[in-house]
């Protein structure tokens, strides 16, 4: 049964357990790309930045065609374990992953290259690769499924764009992970639908400098956080600022 949770200003409307967007075991591949350092995976297509600052640290992955689902996959989180394989597979060994990027088609010099559609895909981070398989295997066989994403302190709004127009980067979402819609509140407006530009990366044309902000975020299972002034009214371009909420986990 849905429900309304106040806390500290902060309005909830739960519709859908979030262990209902588990799922079971299903099969998939996975390569690596980058060191072990993880500096090529940083940024992405999903909009994120320094993955270390944001907390995702090198816990990511790149997905094919199939699972990206044009960005809306993005900050869904994975487990992953590999199977199948005794040459390569470690023994017991699971990783947790949060999509961060995309694995884009290669059409040469075949068609079955593994992030062609409709294979489903990860291309991890070396140091996931490898806790999983031997990193000269290469690509392995594996399976994976949804599972929540669990998170520390609220959700978060990088704040970039001019006087005209404001992008916002949201990350650092618990629960479901996945983000379907934002909309964006000053002070002296009233709710303003944001524009999907790519993966979270979130854009209005209406004019908020100096007004302080407020967000609503809509889940991937249909939850909404309603986040009451989270960026004060002297915010400025380039600044994160954090709710005061998240969703469960």
């Amino acid at each position: 049964m849905a429900k309304f949770q106040v806390l500290f200003g902060l309005v909830v409307f739960i519709t859908l357990s979030v262990q209902a967007m588990s799922r079971d075991w299903q099969h998939a591949s996975a390569t690596f790309y980058g060191d072990m350092q993880g500096g090529e995976t940083m940024q992405g297509a999903c909009g994120y930045g320094d993955l270390f600052q944001q907390g995702y640290g090198l816990e990511t992955a790149a997905l094919s065609t199939q699972l990206f689902n044009d960005g809306h996959s993005c900050g869904a989180c994975f487990e992953i374990m590999c199977v199948n394989d005794p040459q390569w597979c470690k023994a017991n060994a699971v990783i947790k992953v949060t999509a961060t990027n995309f694995c884009p088609p290669n059409w040469v010099p075949a068609p079955d290259h593994w992030c062609n559609p409709p294979r489903k895909h990860f291309d991890l981070s070396m140091a996931m690769f490898t806790k999983l398989a031997e990193s000269r295997a290469g690509i392995i066989p594996i399976q994976y499924r949804r599972i929540p994403c669990v998170r520390q302190g609220g959700i978060k709004f990088e704040l970039k764009g001019n006087p005209y127009w404001t992008t916002v980067v949201v990350y650092n979402v618990a629960g479901n992970g996945i983000v379907n819609h934002v909309a964006i509140k000053g002070s002296n407006s009233g709710w303003i639908p944001m524009k999907r530009i790519w993966g979270e990366v979130w854009q209005t044309n209406v004019q908020l400098v100096g007004e302080s902000l407020s967000f609503r975020v809509s889940a991937g299972e249909g939850d909404v956080l309603w986040l009451e002034n989270v960026a004060p009214a002297n915010w400025q371009f380039g600044q994160t600022y954090e709710g005061h909420g998240n969703f469960r986990t």
